[in-house]
């Protein structure tokens, strides 16, 4: 950070960070390291979880602790939620969204002296909404890039002030592996945005809204797989759906239907090669086996 940046910090900003999963972990790293850590994190309430269905933190809850940073769980974004009372009690200089998984309300949008800065992972306008990663990953997007946006009541619609194409080591890559990507480029492009932003050097720029294209919310049944389809379009559909909602296809055994997920996949010689399954109502096996024994 340069000296004048500096100087523009020896006052450090009150910000605010909404987040909630593994991958908001990686953009709070980034923030502390530039010498920017949050005032107050906000993230989702825990929830139920494991064989014993104990509520377990988020894990940006998880680093806060850690750290001994002021965590906030509301289950509204409004001034009647406890939770988020601090919101509307108190002045900010920054709000930072990286994977909160809400929608900020204009009660909150307008409290800022800065406004609110959002960490997407692609290049906007193109892939908005939930699934850009996946999306990407389908698409065999070999350019996929993160964009930080001054947020505002439409998704994924306020005006850019940065945007970065990383260096991939292959393509493709699956579903973490282009999120490890996008979101640790992405928590390094808004720490290096925040004091220049503040400063008045970063000039918003308005999206092309004509060139917008738009991600679809994810449901179980988009991993279905027709293994006599297109190999690679199958391929990348392993990558992109990888953890959830995952791949499998359909066959029958003794007259009747069976649900077999893939957890091993490849691409050689332009085949999909499946090499790892779970059968419905069993355990994991070598597609090989599953095929013998079928």
């Amino acid at each position: 950070m340069d000296e004048k940046n500096l100087k523009n910090l020896s006052k450090k900003p009150s910000v605010v960070f909404f987040g909630t999963p593994h991958f908001a972990v990686y953009v709070l790293e980034e923030m502390t390291q530039a010498g920017i850590p949050p005032s107050l994190l906000v993230t989702a309430p825990e929830k139920p979880a494991g064989r014993g269905l104990l509520p377990r933190p988020s894990p940006v809850k998880e680093w806060g602790l850690k750290q001994g940073i002021p965590v906030a769980e509301p289950a509204k974004l409004e001034v009647s939620d406890a939770g988020a009372a601090i919101l509307f009690q108190q002045s900010f200089d920054l709000f930072v969204v990286a994977g909160y998984g809400k929608i900020l309300p204009h009660s909150l949008l307008s409290r800022t002296k800065h406004g609110v800065l959002n960490v997407h992972p692609s290049l906007l306008p193109k892939y908005r909404g939930p699934s850009p990663i996946e999306t990407q990953i389908l698409q065999n997007d070999q350019n996929p890039g993160v964009s930080i946006i001054l947020l505002d009541e439409e998704t994924d619609h306020g005006p850019v002030l940065a945007q970065e194409t990383p260096a991939l080591p292959r393509w493709p890559l699956s579903r973490s592996e282009l999120e490890d990507t996008l979101w640790k480029r992405g928590g390094a492009l808004i720490a290096e945005c925040i004091p220049r932003y503040i400063a008045g050097e970063l000039t918003p720029r308005e999206q092309n809204h004509q060139e917008a294209t738009f991600t679809k919310k994810l449901e179980k049944e988009d991993g279905l797989v027709d293994l006599s389809g297109d190999a690679y379009g199958n391929y990348l559909k392993f990558l992109a759906y990888e953890r959830w909602p995952g791949t499998f296809f359909f066959t029958e055994k003794n007259e009747k239907k069976m649900r077999v997920k893939i957890t091993g996949a490849e691409f050689e010689n332009d085949t999909f090669v499946i090499t790892r399954v779970i059968p419905e109502g069993k355990k994991e096996m070598s597609y090989a086996d599953f095929i013998r024994n079928r």
